[in-house]
């Protein structure tokens, strides 16, 4: 009789949330490894398509399958409690969870995914549930929060804290011999209609407000088989908009993005494309613009952060102003619409002195594209985060929240004022839509 495994994609408790192509990857990528050897139940909070939602009003999702979460209005943690923002419970009651858990068969394990470190309330709430329901199952958390907090993680209670890329511990406490050949086990859910993909892992720079390197390790490719069949799998079940996750898509390209294009040009794969983890525009190349709009790219986010040659030179040197305007040339030469070309830039940075954020923002106005402010969040274990401790107690993974700490570093107004004139210069573009937000 095979072992019953349960996953969990916990609820977000935040200020702000947005379904920003969110699926949980590395849980239905693990789900994937073990299809056929145990018996799989999923249990994701924000899956917009699960018929509780379908019933509520104004959560539809726009054109390229995002859209916002069922949400309920809590009383904010007390650490957060001077911030002049309402908190939120984001994802499916947590009544729900607990009838499913009810109306199931005891599952063997739970495995729950984390992601951001502030978000461990939810992981928290869905762990209290499972003990009080099904006591004797083992709970396993694997995610970011477990990596770059494991002190706080472990008090928590799991029974087995999974860190990093390295699923060995996992496989030995399930007692599972893995098939690593296998895509994510996107069967799990009934309906689906955005997907996600890696084409790598790791990232080949260090910038010092990313925990990347520290997560997913140096760069590397994957095999295009398997990329591709992974991208087959989610064709054949719906998934009409496609989100890369990877860090570094372009790096590399002619071996890796390149190929993978050619292949869904030549298999003649009809889906929209998504690039929310911002690309690198210092890769960006003419040939390559072309090919990624040729093959289904809708929406292009780019990494800029910052015009200023200091900040760039102290955060990694990422990419400078020419090199962006450039990438943007490009994209308007292959047909890209300028109104999907997105430029990111840090608000709330503790360097913000040199980072001169408002000229910028007004540079990337310039270019015909819209900016969008991502907000700071200090990230244990790299260098930005050790420098936050001077505002923030970097122990309690609540104070990473990126709507919390702008504020507290820079103030409500002024945080209010950088974000006012971000939606001004958005809407002074030709042909202006209102412009998504929230977490990404």
């Amino acid at each position: 009789m095979n072992p019953k495994i349960l996953l969990v994609n916990p609820p977000l408790y935040d200020f702000a949330a947005y379904d920003f192509w969110l699926k949980p990857y590395g849980l239905l990528s693990i789900a994937g490894y073990l299809r056929d050897k145990v018996d799989i139940e999923l249990f994701d909070f924000l899956d917009r398509l699960h018929p509780f939602v379908a019933k509520q009003k104004n959560l539809e999702s726009d054109r390229w399958g995002r859209g916002r979460f069922y949400c309920e209005r809590i009383p904010p943690p007390s650490c957060l409690r001077h911030i002049p923002r309402y908190f939120r419970r984001f994802g499916l009651p947590q009544d729900l969870f607990r009838d499913f858990l009810a109306a199931q068969q005891h599952c063997d394990f739970v495995l729950i995914q984390t992601m951001m470190t502030y978000w461990y309330p939810g992981v928290q709430e869905v762990i209290e549930d499972v003990r009080s329901i099904w006591p004797d199952a083992k709970i396993v958390l694997g995610g970011n929060y477990v990596t770059l907090c494991t002190e706080h993680a472990i008090k928590l209670g799991a029974d087995l804290l999974v860190q990093g890329t390295n699923l060995e511990p996992l496989w030995l406490y399930l007692q599972i011999e893995p098939d690593l050949n296998q895509p994510p086990l996107w069967q799990a859910y009934e309906k689906l209609n955005v997907g996600v993909l890696k084409l790598t892992e790791g990232c080949p720079f260090n910038c010092t407000y990313c925990s990347v390197p520290e997560v997913y390790g140096k760069f590397k490719a994957r095999p295009l088989k398997r990329s591709l069949a992974e991208l087959e799998l989610l064709f054949r079940l719906g998934a009409k908009n496609i989100a890369f996750y990877d860090d570094a898509l372009l790096f590399n390209a002619e071996k890796v993005l390149k190929p993978f294009l050619d292949e869904v040009i030549k298999q003649n794969i009809k889906v929209n494309f998504h690039s929310p983890n911002a690309l690198n525009a210092r890769f960006l190349t003419s040939e390559l613009a072309e090919l990624m709009v040729q093959a289904g790219f809708k929406t292009f986010y780019l990494g800029f952060e910052s015009s200023s040659v200091q900040w760039q030179q102290q955060t990694g040197s990422k990419v400078s102003s020419d090199e962006l305007a450039q990438a943007v040339q490009h994209l308007f030469s292959a047909g890209a619409d300028p109104q999907n070309i997105t430029a990111y830039q840090i608000l709330g940075h503790p360097q913000i002195d040199i980072q001169q954020l408002e000229k910028s923002m007004h540079f990337v106005n310039s270019l015909g594209i819209r900016g969008m402010l991502a907000d700071f969040s200090p990230i244990p274990g790299t260098p930005d985060g050790l420098y936050c401790r001077e505002w923030v107690d970097m122990d309690e993974p609540l104070y990473h929240n990126n709507t919390a700490f702008p504020i507290i570093m820079m103030g409500f107004d002024e945080s209010n004022r950088l974000k006012d004139l971000q939606r001004k210069l958005n809407r002074l573009l030709p042909g202006s839509k209102p412009n998504v937000t929230g977490s990404h």
